[in-house]
């Protein structure tokens, strides 16, 4: 067979290959020529294989390699940005610490306070059918190792058998100073109190400017129960020389028993004793809290607390009380 015989018959197979011309494909770690009319289709490759067009298993194995790489860096930080917020949510949801539960009933806890603490007396020895009521405003200002707690009242006290009297009570201020050291979950300290004839009717308040001393102690080493107390006493020297002088002093226990999520049961009664005229007043009480954190820091301390005299002299004595509040700190 002659040479032309066979050279052009070859011939017109390459011009019937070279009518579909040749284009460059670059893959992530692999490039190849490939006819242009065919396009890539997803078969179970990793990525696209073109019909027509066979691969080797070295650049299959380089082209899953190179896309599992980006896949799952992309995926991880998928993760992480999305646990990012559950994390916070968490983080609030998980509600007070132990911290701030023990804190939320320190009266010497170092944070700024607003608190206003409500007593309704519906039954009062000597004055039957009648009832009193009074409302402490009270804010508590942390200064170094000065702890700073002014009182107001807004009071209404029976008058006679059918009248009572409303308004503003005696200021009362003291400053405690602070002796533990501020990492001890024991704390202690005492200052001096000042009581300012404020009240706006006889009725309501003194008429004598008031002296004395406040000692407060709070044991916060278990986290499920604290306990401590607050002693007061005050004494006139100076004011309305036609009002009776005073004699006063106050001691009120406090318990606090941690149920978890922020509720506790509390017990804090004030037991007054009129040491000018040997009246006297105890009672008992336990009652409900719930410490709410807010965010930012801020502490809300909710509570309720019935009272019951257990002794008592003399007339005007509350026979049942029922404590309640609302305690704010402030970061």
């Amino acid at each position: 067979m002659k040479l032309s015989h066979l050279t052009l018959p070859a011939l017109a197979i390459l011009g019937s290959c070279s009518a579909a011309p040749m284009r460059m494909e670059v893959r992530s770690n692999s490039s190849r020529l490939v006819p242009e009319a065919l396009d890539p289709v997803e078969l179970d490759a990793p990525r696209g294989v073109w019909e027509g067009a066979e691969f080797s298993e070295e650049e299959l194995e380089a082209e899953a390699a190179a896309l599992s790489a980006p896949r799952e860096a992309s995926y991880s930080a998928g993760a992480s940005a999305a646990a990012a917020p559950t994390a916070s949510r968490s983080e609030d949801a998980a509600g007070p610490s132990a911290e701030d539960l023990a804190k939320a009933n320190n009266p010497l806890a170092d944070m700024r306070a607003l608190n206003f603490q409500n007593y309704y007396v519906p039954e009062i020895s000597g004055a039957p059918n009648r009832t009193a009521n009074t409302l402490w405003a009270r804010y508590v200002q942390p200064i170094d190792r000065w702890l700073l707690r002014a009182s107001l009242p807004l009071n209404r006290t029976p008058t006679g058998a059918t009248t009572s009297e409303s308004g503003l009570g005696d200021f009362n201020v003291f400053a405690a100073y602070v002796l533990s050291e501020p990492t001890s979950p024991v704390t202690y300290g005492v200052g001096p109190l000042l009581v300012i004839p404020t009240a706006s009717d006889d009725a309501l308040g003194s008429g004598r400017w008031q002296a004395g001393a406040a000692a407060v102690y709070f044991n916060a080493a278990s986290p499920e129960i604290q306990f401590g107390g607050l002693v007061t006493y005050q004494t006139d020297f100076a004011g309305d020389s036609s009002r009776s002088g005073t004699s006063l002093m106050a001691v009120q226990p406090f318990c606090f028993y941690q149920l978890g999520g922020g509720r506790y049961v509390r017990s804090a009664p004030i037991m007054a004793f009129d040491l000018e005229n040997g009246n006297y007043n105890v009672p008992i009480g336990v009652g409900i809290g719930k410490v709410i954190k807010m965010s930012g820091g801020n502490v809300l301390n909710l509570f309720v607390e019935p009272q019951f005299t257990v002794l008592e002299d003399g007339p005007g004595q509350p026979e049942f009380q029922l404590f309640f509040g609302l305690n704010t700190q402030f970061k």
